[in-house]
């Protein structure tokens, strides 16, 4: 199974996800920050990323994942957000803009969260 990373500052979010990722074999970590997701990202090695947009920023999700692709991180990034309920707004993935593979909203079924790591992994690997 893969190495997966959720970097969100709901350490419940964290929680959740991490114990239905490790249910299904993921060796998983957490951060609460962009800060704390970068060392992470580099300690870790993630094979897959789960992100949230809003953080100590409103755009720190987004940012990060701009920054992470001009470093050369390939690994799939998952964005969770809740940023349509909160403004109504809706993003998709945009190689420039959001460089990320997908999006989904918060909160997110965990079966939902499972098949779409699933999918993410196979496109990585095939």
């Amino acid at each position: 199974m893969a190495k997966i990373l959720i970097i969100d500052d709901d350490p419940d979010i964290n929680q959740a996800c991490k114990l239905v990722l490790e249910k299904h074999g993921h060796e998983v970590e957490s951060a609460l920050s962009r800060d704390s997701g970068m060392k992470a990202i580099a300690d870790f090695q993630p094979e897959l990323l789960v992100l949230d947009v809003m953080m100590d920023q409103p755009d720190d999700g987004i940012v990060m994942a701009r920054d992470l692709r001009k470093e050369g991180f390939t690994a799939p990034i998952l964005m969770l957000t809740g940023i349509a309920k909160i403004t109504g707004l809706k993003f998709d993935k945009d190689d420039s803009l959001v460089p990320v593979d997908d999006f989904q909203e918060k909160p997110i079924n965990p079966g939902t969260l499972v098949a779409k790591i699933d999918e993410l992994l196979a496109k990585k690997e095939g």
